[in-house]
């Protein structure tokens, strides 16, 4: 089983920005596709963005323009940088990881344990 670490989260104000970060340790060949989700209060969890191996984003319209994901493909790791942020981007967000590779030749989806981002008004 793999477990993703996320860091970054935090309390900023509307306007403020943040980088998320998020890395899959254990002995991984390969991910195809990192992304980050979020779950609001009340609300189900959506996507965010997310990267293909390849270097091909996906962005929901909400942070279109504001919002960043990155990845090193060699160190297994994936970044968001949100800017202009607003109070609505409240949320607590994942971190996921699809089709992964292991070094056994299993292959297994993985998610993060979370991390709050809470925006002031």
């Amino acid at each position: 089983q793999v477990q993703l670490v996320e860091s970054g989260g935090g309390l900023v104000q509307a306007g403020g920005s943040l980088r998320l970060s998020c890395a899959a340790p254990g002995s991984i060949l390969s991910i195809n596709i990192m992304a980050w989700y979020r779950q609001a209060p009340g609300k189900q969890r959506e996507l965010v963005a997310a990267i293909s191996s390849s270097g091909i984003t996906n962005y929901a319209d909400s942070v279109k323009g504001r919002f960043t994901i990155s990845r090193d493909i060699a160190k297994k790791t994936a970044f968001l940088q949100m800017n202009s942020l607003k109070a609505e981007d409240t949320a607590v967000y994942y971190c996921n990881a699809k089709d992964i590779l292991l070094v056994s030749r299993r292959r297994l989806d993985a998610w993060g344990p979370g991390t709050l981002v809470t925006v002031s008004s």
